[in-house]
């Protein structure tokens, strides 16, 4: 049971929204930490690192644990083991039709550094920079159909859309699009934020300095305005991928949140560091392996299907993630509609079949390379699938990325890489709605997010309906039918959701979604 903050009291939800629904360690980032967190300084890790302060360009969840301590949205998630909101710069908000959402926000909420008060035309410049081609945002399938914000007075305004969309509750508003940008601010450098801190913000805490590749250092906000005030004088988000090194990194005291590996939960669980307590989650994040379907290796389609059966996910599982995580159905996650019963592939694989695939293709040893991030649990699920493809005539070569390296791979203004890209193994993050998932495999997110270069006419046909459906079981047989697709491509070989275990000392009371990622603007002292 996720415990809540001590003290700290959220107001009733006034839409409750219900599951229905890597790199390697940077030196720097583990010189101790003079200031130690004994009640004035908290340090949590992130597994990926925030390197923007605009949301504009954000890439997933490090940015949103950095916004969520700087920035202010109109609604914010809840800490706890359901899936809720609740208003933070709405004075009210409220779906007024199918297509509208009418907001007014609390009177006297302030920007930082003289910035004056957070308006309407704050929220509207928000959302419409994003609407803008020009100004090509990394973000821009969170916010769906919207059209635009109109403002109706200095703290009301109406989102209008060209279709209903209800995941504008879940994924738009309490997340990256979602965090509030001050106009005047941003225009006075250029239209978009390029340094690493922020000319004015309006969370509980300020940004003091980024160190590159090993921090974030955060200050409270003295011109917070808020109801939720930061209870650290300092918080540092610590940027280590590799689980086990972030584990080193608690134990000796330079942290005190971090996700473990789950092959580390046993012995934490019977064995635990003093004075630290663990919690358990069921995670949203979904672990697959991809292949680049432009690489004229994978043309193929008995190419890529071989290398789906010979993957043998319970394997994977059993020594990556030791027995703690199910083999995954496809992208959606247990609990969320779309969620498939069971993949097309069976989890166990089949070599013999494997092997018939690759005869019928002409080939008598496939030679392929796998793509990592430097995290133990990934390096790994590669060693156990490099041993397990052999007997089918694969022969799989490793190599591990840092974070920087890892996350251009398939991104075509990062360079020419892609080209050559063969396969991946891949986390992305998730939100309590299928349409955050199937948003980065349709054909307009090649070469951004979708490296595997799937283009499907039916499955982006059937993400922009279903994002729209108003029927949950329509919507439920469309989100499994895009699965489908995307399995029958042969791009794809599912293997996880992985769990979210989290290990932190009771100096602090956490505070996490119900997946177990933390919101760390609501954590608090023991």
């Amino acid at each position: 049971m996720q415990k809540s903050p001590r003290q700290r009291t959220f107001p009733a939800l006034s839409r409750r929204q219900l599951l229905g629904g890597a790199a390697g360690l940077s030196a720097a980032a583990m010189l101790p930490v003079t200031a130690w967190a004994q009640g004035t300084q908290l340090n949590v890790r992130v597994y990926t690192e925030p390197d923007t302060a605009d949301p504009l360009d954000a890439s997933g969840f490090g940015e949103a644990m950095l916004y969520g301590c700087i920035y202010r949205n109109l609604i914010q998630y809840v800490p706890g083991d359901t899936w809720g909101h609740r208003n933070d710069l709405a004075e009210s908000i409220e779906q007024t039709s199918d297509t509208t959402i009418a907001f007014t926000l609390k009177a006297g909420q302030m920007w930082s550094d003289g910035y004056g008060e957070i308006t309407a035309e704050d929220v509207a410049f928000t959302f419409e920079r994003n609407l803008d081609p020009e100004m090509n945002s990394r973000i821009l399938p969170d916010i769906g159909p919207l059209n635009r914000v109109e403002v109706t007075g200095t703290h009301s305004g109406v989102f209008h859309f060209d279709e209903p969309y209800a995941p504008f509750w879940t994924i738009a508003l309490p997340y990256l699009s979602g965090a509030i940008m001050c106009k005047a601010a941003v225009e006075e450098v250029g239209g978009r934020i390029k340094t690493n801190v922020p000319p004015t913000v309006s969370g509980p805490y300020r940004v003091r300095e980024q160190r590159p590749g090993e921090r974030w250092v955060l200050d409270r906000n003295p011109d917070y305005s808020g109801d939720m005030p930061a209870e650290f004088e300092r918080c540092d988000i610590v940027y280590i991928g590799d689980e086990a090194a972030a584990e080193i990194a608690l134990e000796s005291g330079d942290l005190d949140f971090t996700e473990v590996a789950p092959g580390s939960v046993r012995r934490l669980q019977d064995n635990p560091p003093d004075n630290t307590d663990m919690s358990m989650h069921p995670s949203l994040f979904y672990v697959w392996v991809g292949m680049n379907m432009a690489n004229p290796k994978f043309e193929d389609k008995r190419v890529r299907q071989a290398i789906q059966y010979a993957i043998n996910v319970n394997t994977i599982l059993e020594a990556a993630w030791y027995d703690v995580a199910e083999p995954s159905t496809g992208i959606i996650a247990p609990g969320l509609i779309g969620h498939r019963p069971e993949s097309i592939i069976p989890p166990e694989g089949d070599t013999q079949r494997a092997r018939e695939l690759l005869d019928e293709a002409g080939i008598d040893r496939l030679q392929v390379t796998l793509n990592v991030l430097n995290d133990v649990t990934f390096t790994t699920a590669a060693q156990v699938m490099q041993a397990t493809v052999a007997p089918a005539g694969i022969d799989l070569s490793i190599e591990v990325h840092e974070s920087g390296s890892f996350w251009t791979l398939g991104v075509e203004d990062d360079g020419e890489r892609w080209r050559d890209l063969e396969l991946i193994m891949n986390r992305f993050s998730m939100l309590p709605d299928p349409s955050y998932a199937t948003a980065w495999f349709t054909t307009e997110q090649i070469g951004d997010w979708n490296w595997e270069r799937f283009s499907n006419e039916e499955f982006d046909r059937l993400h922009k309906e279903a994002r729209t459906e108003t029927d949950p079981e329509r919507r439920d047989e469309m989100y499994r039918r895009a699965q489908d697709l995307m399995e029958q491509s042969g791009a794809y070989r599912f293997i996880t959701h992985g769990v979210t275990p989290n290990l932190y000392y009771t100096r602090v009371e956490p505070a996490t979604r119900p997946d177990g990622l933390p919101l760390v603007q609501y954590f608090s002292r023991a």
